[in-house]
């Protein structure tokens, strides 16, 4: 039985239209995860069936444990996105599986990555990802029921594909509890950056370059 409804998978394919580019997702598995691999891999298979731009590997965290380190992956499932006939990694991960609101982040990701979305930046932001010379990492806890979220991830991502410094991972925080124990996780979406500024909501650019720039000089 398919996942998308048929009025869904028009929807997705009238997105995709714009896909100048190849799409290459890995999806990283395990056993442990079960039922949200699972429903995650079923998913991904409907997407890319619906353009010859997207393609789909799967892996398993334990039987391709090197592959999987090399793609700094350590929770399942976990997305990985690639951009173009190269396959160019910039950092983009997505830990849980892409449901509800989470399933237009997920669109949105592939359309970026396609060419097929603006992933602009202010000015002031540009000029400051220019002048990064050291790793910046920012995770964006969400939860499916959630309809600000989107918004901050894909803003995360925004930033990551500007700079190759830049690493931003969405996480499914009821999947990881763990980690929304760890950052303190009250509420959605929250923003953690370099594992020192925290951000409570869905932030404009703005406010993300203020924060940004905190955490620089942290």
């Amino acid at each position: 039985m398919s996942l998308l409804q048929d009025k869904d998978r028009a929807a997705v394919q009238e997105a995709f239209e714009g896909l100048v580019q190849p799409v290459h997702l890995v999806l990283v598995t395990s056993e442990e995860s079960g039922e949200y691999s699972e429903v995650a891999r079923e998913l991904l298979d409907e997407v890319a069936a619906l353009h010859d731009q997207i393609s789909l590997e799967v892996l398993d965290i334990e039987a391709d444990a090197e592959r999987a380190a090399a793609l700094g992956v350590d929770k399942a499932p976990t997305v990985v996105f690639f951009a173009g006939a190269e396959r160019v990694d910039h950092g983009v991960r997505f830990a849980g599986l892409p449901s509800g609101y989470e399933f237009a982040t997920l669109i949105e990701t592939i359309r970026m990555m396609g060419g097929a979305a603006d992933t602009s930046l202010m000015p002031a932001t540009t000029a400051f990802l220019e002048g990064l010379n050291a790793p910046l990492r920012l995770q964006v806890f969400v939860t499916p029921t959630c309809p600000y979220c989107p918004r901050a991830v894909v803003l995360a991502y925004r930033l990551a594909i500007a700079s190759p410094h830049v690493s931003a991972e969405g996480i499914e925080v009821s999947e990881f509890p763990e980690l929304g124990d760890r950052y303190a996780v009250m509420g959605v979406p929250k923003t953690v950056i370099g594992e020192i500024v925290h951000i409570e909501g869905a932030a404009p650019e703005s406010m993300m370059l203020q924060k940004l720039r905190e955490a620089v000089a942290a």
